[in-house]
């Protein structure tokens, strides 16, 4: 049986650690590996980045070496962006192509004139504490720690920068599949969702789960079924055997 490896990019403000509970939820023949960024978990002393391409460039010429097909990339909100460009990164360096891209809770990197232009200039603690409060992902209990809001608000504001200078490039596209999921109650829009079929020459789906940005916790069940079942489809028509 061959082994698929799932490259998991974490949204802004989090550790990659937020998608280990998938090791235990996902299929044995899905290897799930959590993408941490600079300057946050195991790379805490490493300076935060606020230059997506230069982002996407490093992690996948740190990737690269042990990075083997069949690979998948998933990404939540900045994780989306930040999976999309790694997939670009990755293909400029010569390797292989991913199984599929899974682009969460964002709009598509072409649609995002409006949609993060608030973002790209550096935001006050007030106001990024503003922001944790609006995308409903943060009790009051932890936004009132001193402490622990010390440590996640630089990380923040940096994640926060990436989204907003984010500039997408004039290039080819991609040729893997490219599955997106959306909250119907998020700030993304079906229309800026489905812009993420410009992406890809290869096929293309969407899907909408109830809620807001943090679905993926609200329905993760749903979640990691929607790409189990992809993945599965997928190494059937790569003729890679996978099990339940």
């Amino acid at each position: 049986m061959t082994q698929l490896t799932l490259l998991c990019l974490p949204y802004s403000g989090a550790s990659a650690m937020v998608y280990s509970r998938w090791r235990r939820k996902l299929p044995s023949w899905m290897q799930v590996q959590p993408v941490e960024l600079p300057g946050r978990g195991a790379r805490f002393d490493e300076p935060l980045q606020t230059d997506m391409a230069a982002l996407a460039l490093q992690l996948a010429r740190e990737l690269r070496p042990t990075l083997q097909a069949p690979y998948a990339l998933f990404g939540h909100s900045l994780g989306a962006l930040l999976a999309c460009e790694l997939a670009h990164a990755l293909r400029e360096l010569g390797c292989p192509p991913p199984l599929a891209l899974f682009a969460s809770g964002t709009a598509a990197p072409t649609l995002r004139a409006d949609y993060d232009r608030e973002f790209a200039v550096p935001k006050t603690d007030a106001e990024l504490i503003d922001q944790l409060r609006t995308l409903n992902g943060t009790s009051e209990e932890i936004l009132a720690n001193e402490e622990l809001m010390a440590l996640t608000l630089p990380v923040l504001r940096a994640d926060f920068l990436l989204c907003g200078r984010f500039q997408p490039r004039l290039r080819a596209p991609l040729d893997c599949p490219v599955h997106v999921l959306g909250g119907t109650t998020d700030k993304a829009t079906t229309e800026q969702l489905m812009g993420w079929r410009r992406e890809t020459t290869g096929s293309f789906s969407l899907d909408m789960l109830a809620g807001g940005h943090f679905f993926i916790h609200e329905h993760e069940a749903r979640v990691l079924r929607l790409i189990k079942d992809q993945l599965s489809g997928h190494h059937r028509r790569h003729g890679l055997a996978a099990s339940a």
